[in-house]
């Protein structure tokens, strides 16, 4: 069986006070990167992993957050881990 590469990208939505603490939570979730947040609390960020299961887990683990008041999933892509070793 092949190993497999996942990318996903999100849109989070978080209460304007709990910015901060968002932002260090998602951080902290292996695979998870920030590449923008608003003012009014919109994150979008995008999640890596070998497994669906390891994003599902990062994804309930940002619902989980306090403060974030929903996600939105935008696109997720899934490579064989060759392929993905030759794009990074």
């Amino acid at each position: 069986m092949s190993q497999e590469y996942h990318v996903t990208s999100l849109v989070i939505h978080a209460a304007p006070k709990a910015i901060s603490q968002v932002e260090t939570q998602v951080r902290a979730l292996t695979g998870a990167e920030i590449h923008a947040v608003t003012d009014a609390g919109k994150f979008v960020i995008t999640l890596e992993g070998e497994t669906q299961k390891s994003i599902l887990d990062n994804v309930e683990a940002i619902n989980a957050i306090e403060g974030v008041l929903n996600s939105s999933l935008i696109y997720h892509q899934v490579d064989e881990a060759e392929q993905a070793a030759d794009i990074h």
